[in-house]
Parts: C-alpha cells; sequence; structure tokens
C-alpha cells in the first residue's frame, strides 16, 4: 500500500524557518510530480509548490522567494524549505504525489495525513 509520510512541522515565530519532509513508502512503480498544498481554517487547500520528476518547480506567488521546494527521487521523497515565515503562512500542510503503485496501469495521486504549521509570536 502507497503511503506518503510527513513530518516537520511546528510553532515558530514570524521571521523563522522550518523544513517540511515527506517520504513515499509502498509498492511504487514510478513517482511522478510531488507537492505541498496547504489549508488556513475557514479556506480551501491552496497550491503552495511542486516539482516534478525532473526537477522543474512552481510556486505559488505568496511564496515565491521564501520557500524552497526540492526532491530526491532514490529516496522518494520531498521536502519544503520555509523562511522568512508569516503569520498568514499558518496552516495544515499537505504533502501530495502522483503515484503509478506496481500492478497498476493507472497514476493516482495520493496525500500525507497533513502537518501543522503556526507562526505566531
Amino acid at each position: 500500500q502507497v503511503q506518503l509520510v510527513e513530518s516537520g512541522g511546528g510553532l515558530v515565530q514570524p521571521g523563522g524557518s522550518l523544513r517540511l519532509s515527506c517520504a513515499a513508502s509502498g509498492s511504487i512503480s514510478r513517482l511522478n510530480t510531488m507537492g505541498w498544498y496547504r489549508q488556513a481554517p475557514g479556506k480551501q487547500r491552496e497550491l503552495v509548490a511542486i516539482i516534478t520528476s525532473g526537477g522543474s518547480t512552481n510556486y505559488a506567488d505568496s511564496v515565491l522567494g521564501r520557500f524552497t521546494i526540492s526532491r530526491d527521487n532514490a529516496k522518494k521523497s520531498v521536502w519544503l524549505e520555509m523562511n522568512t515565515l508569516k503569520p498568514e503562512d499558518t496552516a495544515v500542510y499537505y504533502c501530495n504525489a502522483d503515484i503509478r503503485a506496481v500492478g497498476s496501469l493507472y497514476v493516482r495521486t495520493y496525500w500525507g495525513q497533513g502537518t501543522q504549521v503556526t507562526v505566531s509570536s
């Protein structure tokens, strides 16, 4: 069974930094685009950043220049380095990946369980 497991959330002061990690496990045949999304209370889930298997990236305007997404295909992992954090970055952050499982013909989107990031003084 394919799973995404996140870690690295927590409480940080404005201007601080956090690094989120996400590892995919299970019988994976192909790991395509991976990404991070977030959902603040009372708001819809939104894209933060994505990275293709080839390393191309795309960021939400609100995090451009402050957040960096990276991945290691051999480790089936993706990271989100978050700098200069603001209170408005407070949300539950979800890891996301498009995966074709072993024995499957189709690519499916998988989600992690989410990790809380709180930016507050």
